[in-house]
């Protein structure tokens, strides 16, 4: 029996209220304007020079992502609860970052195993100890939801190291104002804009303690060939800060340096867009070029704030996942606005007997992985696909998390037959600092390909304008 979404604009089928007036402009829009703004679009992504960069498949790395001209819209309460939830969710996260770094209260209560956090890849034992000012260890937390009803939305999974995209959500609002003029004056929608100096301002309100009058912030990237690079020189720009490489910094006398025209001119708050292995090549891997040498003594000594932290990627684990709602109740005592998708963790041994005799019917991913990759989606792959899967699996169970195939909500998108439902995700950023603010909106990315649940660009997915209208 064929599974029923649920459509975020049509429901017992009448037009529902948020996408009243996106009925008439979709109506009226012939098929050669709506193909001319579709290429006019793409144009002004590729002028622009809005592209990600997929390496190892053949062919041109740099892609432009597709976009797709149909917002999805929130109503001003639905926004408000989804903002409730995704602060009270970073704020958690932190509190947990904090706390592990720190006593391990959590762990010494029997919250959660000690092993899932120690022996944690992502967990740098360098960080111990240290308190980052105002106790912030993830200031850009990037909170994947999925919506399955009128007021049903899970917690996909959270993403609390380098969340990606941003430059897509203010790029596809960009656009869409420039080729559509007439819906924003028609409709009365949040502004998304603000955030360039919400980020620079979160940014600066956590330099050291040390830093003297207005910090200086970076963004450090690794260079053009990062597939989020376009994204890093986006955001430098619109903030009005330098992006730098690893070789554009030096420590020296207790603080990091960068080199300017104008003689050395010292860092105060770095934003790096590198893994932790690449950060210092004194404390992680060796033989990083990317990285600073000596800069994670001068972050330890209270010298700069690195954002976010050396270690914060343990907290947006898929096995810690599992335990964020008991987090929010230990920390803040208070119950989760936002639900997770119920979940198995392979490592235990009812939990793997459980998702190994139901393979067909479950999404399994990778404790670590990302990007769509390392995942199987059982209703969608051939019985040869789950029987390998099977296999790595039983291999290596405590790599592995399982969750029920969702029946994820469907927004209508142009397609070349016309308009047509298709899956999408939620991404918001919630940037944590002196405050914890949110822009009204995110990205939304939408598997283009039907019947496809995988949203994600590197799979052949593309985005979309958010909309949350305002009162």
């Amino acid at each position: 029996m064929a599974t029923e979404y649920f459509n975020e604009m049509y429901e017992a089928g009448a037009v529902r209220a948020p996408y009243a007036r996106l009925e008439d402009w979709t109506r009226a829009m012939p098929a050669e304007f709506r193909q001319m703004k579709q290429a006019e679009a793409e144009a002004l992504f590729r002028r622009i020079g809005i592209t990600f960069a997929v390496y190892g498949e053949g062919g041109d790395p740099d892609r432009l992502i597709p976009f797709d001209m149909f917002p999805r819209v929130f109503t001003q309460s639905e926004w408000r609860r989804l903002e409730r939830g995704v602060k009270q969710r970073a704020r958690a996260l932190n509190a947990f970052l904090l706390d592990v770094y720190g006593r391990g209260e959590i762990i010494r209560a029997g919250r959660i195993p000690a092993r899932l956090v120690y022996q944690n890849e992502a967990y740098e034992r360098a960080a111990a100890g240290f308190i980052p000012p105002r106790g912030v260890y993830s200031h850009i937390v990037g909170v994947d939801l999925v919506r399955t009803g009128p007021d049903d939305f899970f917690v996909l999974e959270d993403n609390c190291r380098t969340p990606s995209g941003v430059s897509y959500m203010l790029e596809n609002r960009e656009i869409m104002m420039r080729m559509f003029p007439a819906l924003f004056r028609e409709n009365r929608i949040e502004p998304v804009d603000g955030y360039p100096d919400l980020l620079r301002r979160t940014l600066a309100s956590v330099a050291p303690a040390k830093c003297g009058g207005e910090p200086t912030v970076v963004i450090l990237t690794p260079g053009h060939f990062n597939s989020a690079y376009y994204e890093h020189s986006f955001l430098a720009d619109l903030m009005g800060v330098e992006l730098v490489e690893g070789a554009d910094l030096f420590v020296e006398g207790g603080f990091v340096w960068m080199r300017t025209t104008e003689g050395p001119k010292r860092v105060d708050v770095i934003y790096r867009r590198i893994d932790d292995a690449f950060l210092d090549p004194l404390c992680f891997r060796p033989e990083s070029m990317l990285g600073v040498p000596g800069l994670m003594d001068v972050y330890r000594s209270g010298g700069v704030t690195i954002c976010s932290a050396p270690g914060s990627g343990v907290a947006d684990d898929k096995a810690i996942y599992t335990y964020v709602p008991e987090m929010i109740r230990f920390y803040l005592g208070e119950e989760p606005v936002l639900q997770n998708v119920p979940t198995w963790q392979c490592g235990r041994t009812d939990d793997l007997k459980y998702v190994v005799e139901n393979l067909c019917d479950l999404v399994v991913k990778e404790v670590h992985g990302s990007g769509g990759y390392g995942m199987l989606v059982g209703p969608r792959s051939t019985s040869e696909q789950i029987e390998g899967f099977r296999a790595r699996l039983l291999a290596d169970p405590g790599n592995y998390i399982a969750q029920p195939t969702l029946a994820l909500s469907t927004t209508p998108t142009f397609v070349n037959e016309g308009i047509a439902p298709r899956h999408v995700d939620l991404r918001p950023y919630c940037l944590v600092g002196e405050r914890v603010e949110l822009v009204p909106g995110g990205l939304t990315r939408v598997a283009l390909t039907e019947g496809s649940l995988v949203v994600n660009s590197s799979q052949g997915g593309g985005v979309k304008d958010t909309w949350v209208l305002a009162e």
